[in-house]
């Protein structure tokens, strides 16, 4: 129970430092932005921290979850998960997170179809 607790708080701390330090200097960034906002309306909380637990840590997605992810589109989830992957503190595990990212993209197609 302590590990999943643990987890749970990595993840929003993951997510508040995303929130709190994005630049607004960068036409990039903001782009990068307006597609955070974009997408995190569009699908659960829940979801968005599956999503990232999937990808940062080693958690696990639902179904519907994958159903949401996939109808966000491949340029959101590739967007948001480098947007992430590229801060200072992640960086230096940017490859690896990039292939998880990509992992559960095929993933979520794949329960996608068979829905």
């Amino acid at each position: 129970m302590s590990k999943f607790c643990s987890q749970i708080t990595t993840l929003f701390i993951v997510v508040a430092l995303v929130c709190a330090f994005v630049p607004v200097f960068s036409v990039e960034e903001a782009e990068a932005k307006s597609l955070w906002n974009t997408c995190l309306v569009k699908i659960t909380p829940k979801c968005a921290l599956d999503i990232i637990g999937v990808v940062f840590e080693n958690g696990t997605i639902s179904d519907p979850c994958c159903n949401d992810l996939v109808k966000e589109g491949k340029v959101c989830h590739d967007t948001l998960i480098k947007y992430i992957a590229d801060k200072p503190m992640l960086i230096a595990h940017e490859t690896e997170y990039l292939k998880k990212s990509n992992d559960l993209w095929n993933h979520c197609v794949t329960i996608s179809k068979s829905a």
